[in-house]
């Protein structure tokens, strides 16, 4: 199966998007990025293999795109994506598969809270529509490419759902 690197997929690709809740570097960056990358050198559709890249940004945010154009992943290749994540969460005791918190920029770094603790800090002016934020929903790399993942709060779902215009 192709394994390509992340720049080769094609804007149409899918993507999924998946957190750490805290930073991941030296041994443990390399445990991770070593059983991902086992489980994509093998990962098919329906006996088809997909043609698959990730990528690691800030020691915090896994990507994963499928390019869909000869076979797109399935339900149960997603549920074996998600059952080997869930497996590398355990060994190394870092949560991945959680989508429920808010990531974004402060002074100091990158910042993790659950949505109503989020939400308390727009409401008290702490953050603002010029906060930038993670948007970990997007499906497409197109969206990604586009600059709408790290991006202000103001272009995201984070506006809407906060307060923030």
């Amino acid at each position: 199966m192709p394994v390509v690197t992340f720049d080769k997929l094609q804007p149409e690709s899918r993507l999924w998007i998946f957190a750490a809740n805290r930073t991941v570097t030296g041994e443990e960056s390399a445990r991770l990025l070593a059983g991902v990358d086992a489980f994509l050198a093998q990962w098919t559709a329906h006996g088809q293999p997909l043609t698959v890249a990730r990528d690691w940004k800030y020691d915090r945010f896994l990507l994963v795109g499928v390019d869909e154009a000869s076979a797109g992943a399935s339900g149960c290749s997603i549920d074996a994506m998600v059952h080997t994540l869930g497996q590398l969460e355990q060994a190394l005791q870092v949560q991945l598969l959680d989508h429920g918190p808010v990531l974004f920029r402060q002074d100091d770094g990158i910042e993790r809270l659950p949505r109503l603790a989020f939400a308390e800090l727009a409401r008290g002016g702490a953050v603002s529509a010029d906060t930038v934020v993670f948007n970990n929903t997007l499906t497409r790399v197109a969206e990604l490419r586009e600059g709408r993942w790290e991006t202000h709060a103001r272009a995201s779902w984070h506006a809407r759902a906060f307060g923030l215009s």
